[in-house]
């Protein structure tokens, strides 16, 4: 074994979306990072659709870039189609989505990253962990070279041991095109953690030349949709519609009639896959009673006719997936340009990380990404630029940036990783947020940029523009509840006309233009929305102070759970595997109940006691 003659801080076994953000926060914050991966080729690629957004994923993308993070810019950059989801809801679960082109998405994130100072990239193939003395110090490559760093991240996707399924057929692969890695997973096994199977999928991508546009219906886009809260660092690329079409009985009868040849329900995949995103066969299965279900057909970029197929997924055989793509309206010629498949991959199973994505059993090792049991580009990205902050942080010696479910829908995510165990692959909702009235995808940077200030992944210009918004906003809120006017025979402050359902800060422009100022829509809308919403923020608010004490309270490292009397055997054997570090991470994990915690805090209270 070879060794490469320079040392790093931190290397990032991966280029995928957890490892792009990972390797940018580590580099950016300081630390000299190594971004290894298996084809310089394909960093940040978009292996299933190329849209990044969505339901709270929309969320997660914003908070991403209100710490600092790159792949809200990037989106803005590349994509050709912006949606708001849910507009016609309730504010909380608004949720942006973009369509980009996966081409130039590719290529952005990879030509940022190559400019980023502090961070080396380098294509090989990371086979195992290197210790030296019994500590972990870099990383060991199919190519017979050696890597040493402080710290290290892996973010392999769904590349560990993969298993790619298309009817009877199967094959390795990390996915369509790709090898798999073989050796990290072994090596994570002979190092004593607990590995498991998930499955996911993709659908077909069809010729755009072959759908018969008159059949289906158009998707336009939406103007004035961002993910970034920073202006624009470039021109929008032009933006295109979408289409939907249906599955009809024809289609249903396709898939009945072939169930025994899907890798799914032949018994040939014996793992679990995402219950929110389920495969074609599942969704004739599970809802046999529905006539039709909704298919989307989504451009893969400008420079391609490729289609995407969003909404049957299937490991069905090519003929199969031929003949019910042609059952379709619209699609009754369309040529299948790449079949859909299944892949299987190893994980790590929950129980096994701190709440800074470090694991437990080996100091300096962070897991990001679907190695961790999750699905989704976004998703996985967050889970990156955490373990890329605290393995920076750890080089400096400092403590872990870790997020409250309060504060994030990031932390959310992060401590029912830690504290659930997983049935299959983990996907953010906003239902899964019981502060979603908070957390929501227009005051991101309010909640979190300060954050990414002090870490240093926010520069001082945009943190003034963020104490610039802050002031406006409240003074503009105090200056509206104390100017009055008549209305219908009634004094009435302007912000009280603001919470009636028939008033917005628009109208109240219109109005009243010489007392009313125009800050632009954005901060515009944070003031209506705070005033119309201010009783029931304040509520959760309220909720979450009540809640502070548990969930901060620290559980001492290194207690004897089964040593604590009272404790139900349940709560004993869910408390040791899992280990949390708080009580309220105790209070989440399944199987422990109100009595449980109460007896783990006397206990927890009596040993401080006595150690006084």
């Amino acid at each position: 074994m070879w060794f490469y003659p320079e040392e790093f801080d931190v290397i990032v076994i991966g280029a995928g979306h957890a490892g792009c953000e990972a390797a940018h926060a580590s580099a950016k914050m300081g630390a000299k990072t190594l971004l290894l991966t298996m084809n310089l080729d394909t960093i940040a690629k978009m292996s299933c659709n190329p849209a990044i957004g969505g339901t709270a994923k929309g969320h997660i993308v914003r908070e991403i870039d209100a710490l600092g993070g790159v792949m809200g810019k990037v989106t803005d950059l590349t994509s050709i189609q912006f949606r708001m989801l849910n507009a016609s809801k309730g504010p909380a679960v608004w949720s942006p989505r973009a369509q980009a082109d996966k081409f130039a998405y590719q290529m952005e994130m990879k030509h940022r990253l190559e400019k980023t100072e502090n961070l080396h990239i380098k294509q090989g193939t990371s086979e195992s962990l290197y210790f030296e003395n019994g500590k972990l110090s870099g990383v060991e490559t199919l190519e017979g070279i050696g890597y040493k760093a402080k710290n290290v991240i892996i973010s392999s996707g769904t590349f560990m041991r993969g298993l790619i399924h298309i009817g009877e057929t199967q094959f390795p692969g990390g996915r369509a095109g790709d090898k798999p890695s073989t050796g990290l997973s072994k090596n994570l096994e002979d190092l004593g953690f607990s590995v498991g199977r998930l499955k996911t999928g993709t659908p077909p991508r069809i010729n755009r030349r072959s759908i018969d546009f008159s059949k289906v219906e158009v998707q336009p886009g939406d103007d004035d949709v961002c993910f970034s809260h920073d202006a624009p660092e470039g021109p929008k690329m032009p933006q295109v519609p979408c289409f939907i079409t249906y599955t009809n009985e024809n289609t249903k009868k396709v898939i009945h009639d072939n169930l025994h040849r899907s890798a799914m329900y032949s018994g040939r995949i014996q793992s679990i896959g995402p219950r929110y995103c389920p495969s074609i066969e599942d969704k004739i299965v599970r809802f046999s009673d529905k006539e039709r279900h909704q298919l989307f057909l989504e451009p893969e970029g400008l420079g391609t006719e490729e289609i995407y197929v969003n909404g049957i997924s299937t490991s069905l055989p090519f003929d199969v997936q031929l003949a019910m793509i042609h059952s379709v309206a619209g699609l009754e010629k369309a040529e299948i340009m790449r079949p859909a498949y299944a892949i299987e991959y190893d994980y790590v199973k929950s129980g096994q990380l701190y709440a800074s994505l470090e694991t437990k059993k080996i100091e300096g090792l962070f897991l990001a990404g679907q190695i961790n049991g999750t699905t989704g580009y976004e998703e996985a990205a967050a889970q990156g630029l955490i373990a890329g902050i605290n393995a920076a942080l750890k080089v400096q010696g400092k403590a872990p940036f870790v997020l409250k479910r309060s504060e994030a829908y990031i932390g959310v995510m992060i401590d029912e990783l830690i504290t659930k165990e997983l049935e299959e692959p983990y996907r953010m909702f906003t239902s899964r947020a019981e502060h979603r009235l908070i957390l929501r995808q227009d005051n991101c940077d309010l909640r979190l940029r300060k954050y990414g200030y002090e870490l240093g992944l926010i520069d001082a210009d945009q943190h003034e523009r963020l104490l610039l918004k802050e002031r406006t906003i409240e003074e503009q809120i105090n200056y509206l509840s104390k100017n009055f006017t008549q209305m219908n025979g009634k004094s009435s402050s302007l912000a009280q006309l603001l919470c009636r359902p028939e008033f917005t800060y628009a109208s109240l422009l219109t109005e009243y233009p010489s007392k009313v100022v125009d800050f632009g829509k954005e901060i515009n809308f944070q003031i209506e929305l705070q005033l119309k919403y201010a009783g029931y923020i304040d509520r959760q608010k309220n909720e979450i102070s009540k809640l502070e004490n548990i969930e901060t309270t620290a559980i001492p490292h290194g207690i004897d759970f089964k040593s604590i009397k009272g404790l139900s055997n349940e709560a004993k054997d869910k408390l040791t595997k899992f280990s949390p570090s708080t009580l309220g991470q105790a209070s989440r994990i399944s199987g422990i109940s109100p009595a449980d915690i109460s007896v783990l805090m006397v206990s927890m209270y009596r040993q401080q006691a006595c150690s006084i």
